[in-house]
């Protein structure tokens, strides 16, 4: 029997009655989104359930919903006896991953969030920043198209997805430079992303000062299980590096794909990603044919991870 990973999705993923399924079967998952609004002062269950999309793309709205509906998916999990033997979440869903490994507190968490969202879009104004799809190129060529495309503004790597996905950021000239590039060596597909702000780039390190901040007021517990961490793609066990590899992490690339592929090689045969949508899911049947792949964001996914583990 090999090891089991529990993921959880980052920012992207939010939808409108996201987790609702999950929260009126559970008293543990309805039980989360309280203290959620307790935590934030506002009617988080509201929002996600009677909402619309424009608010909950806003980012600091995204942030701590997805967060909250990933938990409360979590829940049901823990109070069947699933326990996971590695935790790891793509950007925003590390910091789900550390509440799964009990490294954080849920409420600490999603107040957290809530402000490491606002921080993130005060960074870089309105306009001056985007993203960029890449499909189809190997990692070097995208790199390479970054330094070539310099001169016209910053633009880096943001996130190693899988094979043949790679997400850049950066100001808005350097980045339409990078898709101009990209496309005339072979990508199947470039495209700027609809992202209010240049993720995971070093345009963002005044958010990483301010989340600092806010870092140093929160006590952190020893993991209870390790995590792999979305900066050096290594594992964690340590709670002494945790703050500073947060505080990186939205400045730094985000090396998912790097992520997985030290989880398959510690033995990790089963993943299963909590929270709404599959994106993981998909990243991870691309990076490897042979691991089992699961996903809970509602009754029927969770049935099925039950029948199945």
């Amino acid at each position: 029997m090999g090891k089991l990973a529990f993921i959880f999705v980052g920012q992207g993923a939010q939808s409108v009655g996201m987790g609702k399924e999950i929260c009126e079967n559970f008293k543990a998952s309805s039980d989360i989104f309280e203290e959620a609004s307790e935590s934030l002062g506002f009617d988080i269950k509201k929002m996600i359930f009677e909402g619309d999309d424009e608010t909950l793309k806003i980012t600091e709205n995204t942030q701590p919903t997805i967060l909250t509906t990933s938990i409360a998916c979590l829940m049901p999990l823990l109070e069947n006896g699933k326990k996971p033997d590695v935790v790891a979440g793509l950007s925003l869903g590390e910091y789900s991953a550390h509440v799964a490994a009990s490294t954080m507190l849920f409420k600490d968490a999603v107040s957290l969030v809530k402000k490491r969202g606002k921080y993130m879009q005060e960074a870089v104004p309105l306009g001056v920043g985007t993203m960029a799809a890449i499909l189809g190129l190997e990692g070097q060529t995208v790199i390479d198209c970054c330094k070539e495309a310099a001169s016209y503004g910053i633009v880096e790597p943001a996130n190693f997805n899988c094979p043949g996905q790679i997400v850049v950021a950066g100001e808005v000239k350097a980045v339409e430079k990078v898709v101009e590039l990209t496309k005339e060596k072979g990508a199947k597909r470039s495209m700027i992303l609809p992202v209010s702000a240049p993720f995971h780039c070093s345009m963002l390190k005044p958010a990483g000062e301010k989340l600092a901040a806010e870092l140093a007021n929160i006590s952190l517990s020893e993991f209870k299980c390790p995590l792999v961490t979305n900066v050096t793609a290594k594992y964690i066990n340590d709670t002494s590096v945790v703050k500073d590899l947060l505080i990186k992490q939205v400045s730094s690339p985000v090396l998912w794909e790097e992520s997985v592929k030290t989880m398959l090689n510690d033995g990790v045969d089963t993943f299963v990603e909590i929270g709404p949508g599959k994106a993981l899911s998909g990243f991870i049947k691309k990076i490897s044919k042979e691991a089992r792949v699961f996903n809970v964001e509602d009754m029927d996914s969770l049935k099925k991870v039950l029948q199945e583990m």
